[in-house]
């Protein structure tokens, strides 16, 4: 880009501008920050609603693991269509553990009144973790319907049955 500067900054001397350093830095490559933030995902789901026996790299193929240790300007090979169905299986099985959890805080939740989850977790304020798991589903190469029915089965489990028709 094109910057236009004032001719008053043109005999300033200093630090360079972060203007210039920004123009200067190399491209990232925006499938491996994607890839990055898929894991970031997974990890925060972990930790919020206490999954135990998740291995977050189990949910990778070997390119898929190997792109998370390399520079984010670097092109990378990145998981392709044709996945293990090992692999696929575990990121469902780990995509309804999701759901499932995020139901169940949801009823206690409910049930609870004394203390809302927004009272507990203020920086998740508007976050619906189901359809989080959906948006998952569609990088994790998972069909997003069995997401949805899982939901849908899991509030009808809980009672919840003017959300499941929904």
């Amino acid at each position: 880009p094109v910057l236009d500067t004032e001719d008053a900054w043109v005999s300033v001397e200093g630090p360079v501008s972060i203007v210039e350093l920004a123009l200067e830095q190399k491209r990232i490559h925006y499938p491996l920050v994607e890839h990055q933030f898929v894991l970031c995902t997974i990890l925060y789901a972990i930790m919020r609603f206490s999954l135990k026996s998740v291995k977050p790299l189990s949910l990778f193929d070997s390119k898929g693991k190997n792109a998370f240790f390399k520079d984010l300007t670097s092109i990378q090979l990145l998981p392709s269509g044709d996945m293990d169905p090992n692999v696929l299986s575990i990121r469902q099985q780990f995509l309804i553990k999701v759901v499932s959890a995020a139901v169940q805080t949801l009823c206690s939740s409910q049930k609870a009144k004394e203390v809302s989850e927004e009272e507990l977790f203020p920086f998740e304020k508007g976050k619906n973790w189901p359809t989080l798991a959906v948006d998952l589903a569609q990088y994790l190469q998972i069909s997003e319907d069995v997401v949805r029915r899982h939901y849908v089965c899991e509030l009808y489990s809980y009672g919840m049955d003017h959300l499941g028709e929904e």
